[in-house]
């Protein structure tokens, strides 16, 4: 208590003003209302159940983590062992240097900052929306991945790896704001954080996967192009839509 006491007074110093409070005042207190014990449970799982009491609710909880869960395999899957993919694809090519991966790997990266506004743009269009540019942007950005399996040249891998980028962008711009945003207020950090549990317990599995995957053929680009189209088709599904809405 003494402490207590002594942090108040240090703040109010700082901000010039006055506290009066005083040790006796906290004692005071205990010996008036005495003590009452109570045990804490070791879980709580009230604040999970306001997520689905509803039916629509509920559905849409469960179908949103799913979606997260799907892109955080999907999306280290690739991206993590994109260098040594651009590497081994290079050496077919007879490209494979330094010099090489790291120029491809940042032009690749710069790609991506348009992505995130012309995401922007896209949410706000009617008959688009959030769940519009979700779908497209998470669809295409695993038809790119397919499509990347075709190059033929290493200027082709490049641009396919860009394009997928420039999408991957869009659909995290747009997932990130349009996930809190149908959650309700109260329990906004609840359901943010039961997603991204389940975005960061799939992204633990990629180099699981990629450790019996061989990663010289174009399997992770399958597996990772399959997660994201069916996580782009999952978001048809999503029963909100927030674009122009207050509140839900």
């Amino acid at each position: 208590d003494a402490d207590a006491v002594a942090v108040i007074y240090e703040v109010a110093r700082r901000n010039g003003r006055p506290s009066s409070l005083t040790l006796a005042d906290l004692t005071d207190h205990v010996r008036q209302e005495g003590y009452q014990g109570t045990s804490a449970a070791l879980v709580d799982l009230r604040h999970l159940r306001s997520l689905f009491v509803t039916r629509t609710l509920a559905w849409f909880t469960v179908l949103i983590t799913t979606i997260w869960a799907f892109i955080g395999l999907g999306f280290p899957l690739y991206n993590g062992f994109l260098p040594y993919i651009q590497a081994t694809h290079g050496a077919h090519f007879g490209d494979s240097s330094t010099y090489i991966i790291y120029r491809n790997s940042l032009i690749i990266s710069v790609l991506g900052i348009p992505g995130c506004l012309f995401g922007g743009f896209l949410v706000e269009l009617p008959r688009f929306g959030r769940k519009g540019a979700l779908s497209i942007s998470t669809i295409f950005t695993g038809v790119f991945l397919f499509a990347s399996t075709t190059a033929l040249t290493s200027d082709a891998l490049l641009g396919w790896n860009c394009a997928y980028n420039f999408m991957s962008n869009i659909m995290y711009a747009v997932l990130y704001a349009y996930t809190p945003e149908i959650f309700p207020t109260k329990d906004r950090g609840t359901g943010n954080a039961i997603t991204a549990s389940g975005n960061r317990i799939f992204g633990i599995m990629a180099p699981v996967i990629a450790m019996f995957a061989n990663l010289q053929t174009s399997i992770p680009a399958y597996v990772s192009g399959a997660l994201f189209i069916a996580a782009g088709a999952l978001v048809i599904f999503l029963p909100f839509e927030s674009r122009g809405k207050v509140s839900l």
